[in-house]
């Protein structure tokens, strides 16, 4: 048993001592000089410390539909280990990148209110929180460090800057160019230029005001009184990280933003106008240096509206009682659709909208992405005690995508072939080119549809709806799915609750065909079986194509090419008649290639061929099986064990448990029995 000591140990052990002093480093406003000569980004601005916190993480370059798009791995939530990672949302983290690249090099985005829009359920409160996190872990870092300016009183205390603002908005408006020279004094075009915008606040500004009258105007001495510390980002203290929150609006007063006066301490101080009664601690004051999220920013009353307008263009705000004093923070806004469109038709909501940067957040169109949503909360180290069977999230999450896509224009185009198209599956007479034109013209995608909560909510729903069962199959989540509809409060209409349900017999249809192909390939997954199968229509296809006959290894002699076993392999894949010859060119030019280079041809390496093979093998081997017998829950003992062959590779092989295996023969068992094996 471990003991109380022991874990205090291991504590002790565990702290480091070192960074905890580096990252609560008191030192003089001369020794903040040498910091900042030494290490000049530490005077960075808020947008320019976001910016390089997200490009810290690094970036991965890949090409989508003929164009170039950054994925930035910041995104993918490294400091909790994917807890808040985003899928599918290159798109719209490369265009908020941009944003605060643009404003970190002061191109105007800086003025501007940087609004997340979209449906709910979409990450707009996700990529808020990350950045807000990320920026937090930033501070913690060497590369990410930043100091406050703070006043030594007589009593030795410390009075901090309560908006924790740059140490050098000290020096004055008049001196700043020759200090700046002095600072910037050898560096390189390129090189990060240190430079001071803004001024102290009120509180700083009394504090300096006071000290030259005590030293007579020395500011040489004033500046032996300033003292600097490193600060730490942290939205729970309350430093450099603020969120708002509309509330009732008999309940909401303007100074939640800008900070209220402190009638305590009038009486110490004489006055509601002297700084030192009043408290800095609004949002927009606490924010002061990092980031401030207001969520659901479209629901403010006008009067917030008014302070988040003059935050946002002139970097400044209006304590009660005080001057316009200067903030230094990254305004992030959300909003859903509805409230944007009251935006949108209010016409004296005009100055917002002209200072707002609005980016689309949309609900995720790739299935593979969406399937990635879900696995990060429903997957075998999270789910106790209950196995989830394949293809479980992957039907729920093409369902979702589904509502999400607008039907196709082309007639010859289903949407489920859609959806394949836009998760990288190659379609006949669809290039990448195409691809891109069918986006392009869906304007409205991901703006609509099904919210990713839903079907988490349904999928918990399974989970706990039968404690009986071992594992969670599709059908009892599409079953989730589909009764959930009637409830459904973001469903307004019942014509899209019908095509809805619609959807969901898609889904079902494409499940049934991929369970199908499953079991089909665990028949014909005897590896000796298929090698001899292949050999033998190889021998075939390459005497076809030389013009030669094929040696028969049981009477010796030569005989004409089987046509009847290629055409019986080649018709699995719908090779027509009239394309056979250039398919079996197309197979032995690949293996003349592969000779070439010294490799050994592989059936499985060629995707097409080797789903033929199976087709085919399964095609004959399926009536020894008797899997349609399971129906009648009449099986002989030696079909039973060739049965629980084909069960063991689908665990193996697929991922099925015992139950789920038993359920997914018995389905398929069941659709060969009505006549719907695949031919």
């Amino acid at each position: 048993m471990i003991a109380g000591r022991d874990i205090i140990s291991s504590l002790v052990d565990q702290h480091d001592t070192q960074r905890y002093q580096r990252q609560n480093w008191v030192g003089s406003f001369e020794q903040y000089l040498d910091l900042v000569r030494e290490n000049p980004k530490i005077t960075r601005n808020a947008f320019q410390r976001v910016y390089d916190m997200i490009l810290s993480y690094g970036t991965e370059t890949y090409e989508s539909c003929r164009e170039r798009k950054i994925h930035y791995h910041f995104f993918d939530d490294p400091i909790d280990d994917g807890k808040d990672a985003v899928f599918g949302l290159d798109n719209v983290t490369e265009q908020l990148v941009n944003a605060l690249m643009s404003a970190a090099q002061g191109y105007g985005i800086e003025k501007r209110v940087l609004l997340l829009h979209g449906p709910v359920g979409s990450s707009k409160s996700t990529l808020a929180r990350l950045l807000k996190k990320g920026l937090e872990r930033y501070s913690q870092t060497e590369d990410g460090a930043l100091y406050a300016l703070g006043w030594t009183g007589g009593d030795d205390d410390v009075h901090w800057c309560p908006m924790n603002e740059e140490p050098l908005h000290v020096i004055p408006t008049q001196h700043r160019p020759a200090i700046l020279h002095q600072l910037n004094a050898g560096r390189a075009e390129h090189d990060f230029h240190v430079s001071i915008v803004g001024e102290l606040c009120p509180l700083c500004r009394f504090m300096l005001n006071e000290r030259l009258e005590h030293h007579g105007g020395d500011f040489g001495r004033v500046i032996a009184d300033l003292r600097v510390k490193r600060i730490l980002l942290s939205e729970q203290d309350r430093v450099g990280i603020g969120t708002f929150q509309p509330k009732d609006e008999k309940n909401q007063d303007s100074t939640e933003l800008t900070g209220d006066i402190n009638y305590r301490k009038i009486a110490e101080f004489g006055s509601d106008s002297d700084p030192r009664a009043f408290n800095f601690d609004g949002e927009f004051n606490v924010a002061n240096r990092g980031i401030i999220e207001f969520i659901e920013v479209l629901k403010l009353d006008v009067a917030f509206l008014y302070d988040l307008l003059g935050a946002s263009q002139e970097h400044k705000v209006k304590p009660k009682k005080f001057a316009q004093t200067d903030i230094d923070e990254v305004i992030l806004g959300h909003t859903n659709e509805p409230e944007y469109r009251r935006l949108q038709n209010n016409e004296f909501m005009e100055a917002l909208r002209d200072r707002t940067v609005k980016i689309d957040v949309p609900y995720v169109t790739k299935l593979s992405d969406e399937v990635k949503i879900y696995e990060k909360d429903y997957n075998s180290e999270k789910v106790k005690g209950k196995h989830i069977a394949p293809h479980t999230i992957e039907v729920a999450a093409m369902w979702a995508i589904l509502t999400r896509l607008e039907d196709p224009k082309h007639a010859s185009l289903s949407l489920m072939q859609k959806l394949k198209l836009y998760n990288g599956k190659s379609l006949p007479g669809f290039t990448e080119e195409n691809i891109k034109e069918l986006k392009e013209e869906s304007h409205n995608e991901g703006m609509m549809g099904i919210s990713p909560r839903y079907v988490q909510d349904k999928i918990s729903n399974a989970l706990v709806a039968h404690p009986e069962a071992r594992s969670i199959n599709p059908f009892m989540v599409m079953n989730e799915l589909e009764s959930g509809l009637k409830h459904h409060s973001l469903i307004t209409n019942e014509e899209l609750r019908d095509r809805y349900r619609q959807l969901l017999a898609v889904v079902k249809e494409e499940y049934e065909n991929i369970v199908k192909n499953e079991v089909q390939r665990a028949i014909a997954a005897d590896d000796d079986a298929l090698k001899r199968l292949c050999a033998n229509y190889i021998d075939n296809v390459k005497a076809y194509t030389q013009r030669e006959k094929v040696k028969n290894k049981f009477t010796g002699q030569y005989d004409e090419p089987d046509e009847r076993l290629m055409r019986s392999i080649e018709e699995k894949i719908d090779i027509p008649d009239s394309r056979k010859d250039d398919f079996r060119r197309e197979i032995m030019n690949y293996i003349g290639a592969l000779s070439i280079d010294g490799k050994t041809f592989d059936y499985k390496t060629n995707e097409r061929l080797y789903k033929a093979l199976e087709l085919k093998l399964f095609e004959d081997q399926k009536d020894t099986i008797k899997l349609t017998s399971l129906v009648s829950n009449v099986v002989d003992a030696d079909t039973q064990a060739k049965i629980d062959v084909v069960k063991s590779r689908l665990i193996q092989n697929y991922g099925y448990d015992d139950e789920s295996a038993t359920d997914v023969l018995n389905y398929v068992a069941s659709i060969f029995a009505r006549g719907d094996a695949k031919e």
